[in-house]
């Protein structure tokens, strides 16, 4: 007779459970690299390089439109608090001697593209975007936060302040209206696909 099957078994011992996602614990040795700092600093200013551009864009398309005020305004507003993110990254990359990824000018394009063409389609299409984005970025910096809290704990209390105002703007997103835009779920799981990918690549190249 086969033994009962444990109900609550015990994550690996290279895993924990945080926030309800199984975060990998760092190798011996491998938070504390110089290389995988540089992999965390480059991929965290390609993120926020991408996310300046979007809102650049967005901000554009509805400046240029009559009634779009408001609107206009806060992608103004949170393309500010990208740029500060952005400033950040680029003083830690230029004193660590990290250099940015090799992608940057596909990720300005692929953003500026993005940014308008979401703006473009409508104001709950621009939303959709930023809470695609942002949550994406959101689970990111929650990652690294995680790793980061043992070894070098003051960059990560700076990636927990910058983590709570991303997620500000996914919440006002979704407060406006992103989840009645247009083919809401596909727009949505292209966005955060793509995203995932060029997390991926930023680290290593």
């Amino acid at each position: 007779m086969p033994a009962p099957r444990d109900p609550d078994p015990v994550p690996p011992s290279d895993t924990v459970v945080h926030d309800a996602r199984r975060i990998p614990l760092p190798r011996p040795g491998r938070g504390a690299s110089q290389r995988r700092r540089g992999e965390i600093l480059r991929v965290d200013h390609a993120g926020e390089y991408a996310a300046v551009h979007i809102y650049r864009a967005q901000q554009a398309v509805f400046e240029g439109r009559r009634g779009k005020d408001a609107i206009a305004a806060d992608m103004a507003e949170m393309g500010r608090q990208e740029e500060v993110h952005l400033a950040r990254f680029n003083a830690l990359l230029n004193a660590e001697g990290v250099r940015p990824t090799v992608m940057t000018p596909i990720w300005r394009l692929a953003a500026l593209t993005l940014g308008a063409g979401t703006a473009l389609i409508s104001e709950k299409a621009a939303h959709a975007c930023t809470e695609a984005v942002e949550a994406v970025i959101e689970e990111h910096y929650a990652d690294q936060i995680a790793e980061l809290r043992e070894q070098d704990p003051a960059l990560a209390a700076e990636l927990s302040v910058f983590r709570d105002e991303e997620l500000a703007h996914h919440d006002h997103a979704v407060e406006h209206g992103s989840r009645d835009a247009p083919a809401y779920e596909l727009l949505s799981a292209v966005i955060k696909a793509g995203c995932k990918v060029a997390i991926k690549v930023s680290e290593r190249i």
